[in-house]
Order: C-alpha cells, then structure tokens, then sequence
C-alpha cells in the first residue's frame, strides 16, 4: 500500500487551511458589521407656511447612514415639543416612528401665532432612540 506524497499532502493541508481561514473571515465581517453600523439622519428640506392662524413647518428626512433610526422626540427652541401644549401640534405619526436605511419620511408641525411670530427663527431637533439630535433652524414667514 503506498501514501500520498509529502507534496500532495502539504497541498491538501494548506488547501484546508486557507478555506477555513476565509469562512472565520466571513463570519468575523458577519458578526462586527452588526456592532458598527451608524445612525444618520439627513435633513435635507424644511421650510414654513403661514396658514390661518397657523405657521406650518415641513420637515424632510432621509436616513443616509447603515442602520434604522428610531424618533424618540421632537425639541423646539430647545424644549420639547409637548411642553407647548396645544400650541405646537405634529401631523404624520412622528414619535416612535422608526426610518429605515435608505428611507425618506416628511412630517409637519403647526405651531400657534400665539406663541410665534412671524420673522421667528425657530429651532427642530429631531432627537433618536440613540440619543443623536439633528438641528434645523428654519425662519417664519
């Protein structure tokens, strides 16, 4: 009975080698990629209208970075937005809603001419379930 070569079996050992190698490489990228994905909200509109008794403010969102992004709350000149009672109302199911990668969502809010006015420059933070915040500062007409 005869045995491979030493040649032969070198071959075969580095073979097996180096496919095992590859798969721990691709479950290793598998496994980090789930670790560093990164939130990022682009605002990339936003302007307002007067409307009735009304300023109304659009707002345009797009999640350009690799995971979804969740909105926890909505901040205007720094405070939240249900601090301002029935002044301050948001339309489009805001809060809680969560943007996937690659999606865009609007929504609107209507603020009172009781509490602003026109020529006001009034700060939206867009707040996320990370803790990130994306500013826009938009002027009333």
């Amino acid at each position: 009975m005869k045995a491979i070569s030493p040649v032969i079996a070198t071959v075969i050992i580095v073979s097996v080698a180096i496919a095992i190698s590859i798969a721990v490489a691709l479950w290793l990228a598998g496994v980090t990629t789930g670790f560093t994905g990164v939130e990022r909200l682009e605002i990339y509109n936003a302007y307002a209208e007067k409307k009735g008794d009304n300023f109304v403010v659009y707002v345009y969102l797009r999640n350009t970075g690799t995971t979804d992004a969740t909105i926890k709350e909505i901040f205007i000149n720094n405070k939240p937005h249900d601090v301002y009672g029935n002044d301050v109302n948001i339309t489009g199911g805001v809060i809680g809603h969560t943007i996937r990668t690659g999606e865009e969502f609007n929504f609107a809010l209507n603020l009172s001419t009781t509490k602003f006015t026109s020529g006001q420059s009034v700060d939206i933070t867009i707040r996320t379930a990370a803790g990130r915040d994306y500013p826009k500062t938009v002027v009333l007409p």
